[in-house]
């Protein structure tokens, strides 16, 4: 139904659908060449084991003390084991391990006495 150019037929804008499409494919091939190559490094490990030893030793040490001990004013007391040097006798108050030459009074544990009496040799 066409109308032909008359006075009372007009043409009205076109209505535009949306595309129908149609797709038609087409494949090609190509042959890529996929190259796998592989390599062995063989190592050589050193490997160093520290052995740690603690080696201990002793010793033995030896502490020797010294105490002096003054006689009192008064009759001296004797000490067991102590042995009076000549002129003293059983009743001159001497300690024990102590040696006295004749004439300076008691003898103390670890004391000497210089040319004074009862003085220090110093």
């Amino acid at each position: 139904m066409h109308c032909r150019p008359r006075k009372h037929c007009k043409v009205l804008p076109a209505i535009v659908h949306p595309t129908k499409c149609n797709v038609v494919q087409q494949t090609c091939e190509y042959i890529v060449p996929e190259i796998h190559p592989t390599h062995t490094t063989q190592v050589t490990n050193h490997v160093y084991n520290h052995v740690h030893s603690f080696p201990h030793t002793v010793s033995q040490q030896q502490q020797v003390y010294n105490q002096q001990f003054y006689q009192p004013p008064g009759p001296p007391t004797p000490v067991a084991g102590a042995m009076a040097g000549p002129g003293f006798g059983p009743m001159a108050g001497p300690v024990a391990g102590a040696m006295a030459a004749p004439g300076y009074g008691a003898p103390v544990a670890g004391a000497a006495f210089g040319k004074g009496k009862g003085k220090c040799g110093c």
